[in-house]
């Protein structure tokens, strides 16, 4: 396992702080693996071994550690002298009402808290206010292609163009490497989201439906990278004689984005300067989730492409939107510290039309801010300020 060195770089300097380090992602992209190797960078600074604990909630022998009274009195226990103490929970929102045991431990006892879990609003219930101005939070996700690229130890060109190739269909769940056969990959993709169904949506919004969401997910994923409408959903279920509402479709998707399997971003009016309601966009969290849930195998290799840069631009700290441009869309609008990028993805701009359309989406854009247009093409088609770029290399540039 490599050692993700873009999130620990995020984090170290609050290993000893009594912030309270909270870690987000979906289910198996790492956070457990991430918990070891701050342990083990903060036993190589000289902490003692009996003075961190760490409580997978996972692990049947955590189990009877029901609600934050039993957490409360298993850490007490634990704790024997004055001297700070690392404490790591992981999955903590398997333990109800934890937040109360957490502002105790802050509050009373002289400890460095990390916890993780795989829900996005794990800090968003009342109870969390609790811990109001006391955390600061992460958000891991799956591998990049440049953490692929270093797990593989890759360097001939050949090799990481085929990597991604792979990448592209497969996605960068962790474990998911350790399968080398389409079947092998196929099934333990399929396993954990079964896993992720019945765990943060089935069992946490008591929702039992399953058929109804894999079929809401089934639609998002073969219809990727396009503005959603309810409408146009509701029109297709009703085909299929799905009895179904708006609010059971929103209530789905909200599932799905506090599971973490996708992410929602909203369209900005670049000349209007206003968010455009109703033009929402989903993005896979990992397109090998999409490739397990794509019933009619038909491969879009623009929308999967576009869905990459998105997470991409996510690691790298961008806050995103889809920028509406009098009509015409630019994929992305990534800001940063007040600073602003313009992204546009395609396969290839070999068709003339193409590059007409994708270079066109910046017409009357007027700021200084960088202007960009991402596809597979090894040929340099920058042109009037306008900066192309391979979308390996793009990937693989150092931040």
């Amino acid at each position: 396992m490599i050692k993700r060195e873009n999130y620990l770089l995020k984090i170290r300097e609050f290993y000893s702080s009594d912030l309270i380090k909270v870690i987000i992602g979906i289910r198996r992209c790492g956070k457990s693996v991430l918990l070891k190797q701050i342990i083990e960078e903060i036993k190589e600074s000289g902490i003692d071994n009996n003075h961190i604990i760490y409580l997978n909630f996972e692990d049947i022998e955590y189990d009877r550690l029901k609600d934050y009274m039993d957490l409360n009195k298993f850490i007490k226990k634990k704790i024997k002298d004055k001297k700070k103490y690392y404490l790591f929970f992981d999955e903590i929102q398997s333990v109800n009402e934890w937040e109360k045991a957490i502002n105790s431990f802050k509050a009373t006892l002289n400890v460095s808290i990390f916890i993780t879990g795989s829900n996005s609003k794990l800090l968003s219930s009342e109870l969390a206010t609790l811990l109001s101005g006391r955390y600061v939070s992460f958000v891991i996700s799956p591998f990049s292609f440049k953490e692929v690229v270093e797990l593989k130890k890759l360097k001939d060109k050949k090799e990481i163009e085929d990597a991604f190739d792979d990448y592209l269909m497969w996605g960068g769940m962790p474990q998911r490497f350790e399968y080398q056969t389409e079947n092998a990959r196929n099934n333990y993709l399929s396993d954990l989201f079964s896993s992720i169904v019945l765990k943060d949506i089935v069992k946490r919004n008591k929702f039992s439906n399953i058929n109804l969401f894999e079929r809401i997910m089934e639609y998002l994923v073969t219809n990727p990278s396009q503005a959603f409408s309810t409408k146009k959903m509701l029109s297709e279920l009703e085909k299929e004689k799905i009895p179904i509402s708006t609010k059971t479709v929103y209530e789905c998707l909200d599932y799905a984005l506090s599971a973490m399997l996708m992410s929602k971003i909203s369209t900005y009016d670049v000349r209007g300067k206003r968010i455009l309601s109703r033009k929402d966009k989903y993005y896979l969290t990992d397109l090998g989730l999409g490739q397990i849930l794509n019933v009619n195998k038909k491969t879009q290799y623009g929308a999967y492409l576009e869905n990459i840069v998105f997470n991409e631009l996510i690691n790298r700290g961008y806050h995103v939107s889809v920028g509406n441009n009098n009509g015409k869309e630019i994929d992305f609008i990534a800001t940063k510290h007040n600073q602003k990028e313009y992204y546009q993805v395609t396969f290839t701009l070999a068709d003339k039309t193409c590059e007409e359309r994708e270079f066109g989406a910046y017409d009357n854009i007027k700021d200084n801010y960088p202007k960009y247009v991402i596809s597979m093409d090894k040929l340099d088609y920058s042109q009037n300020g306008i900066i192309h770029k391979n979308i390996i290399n793009w990937l693989l540039e150092e931040q």
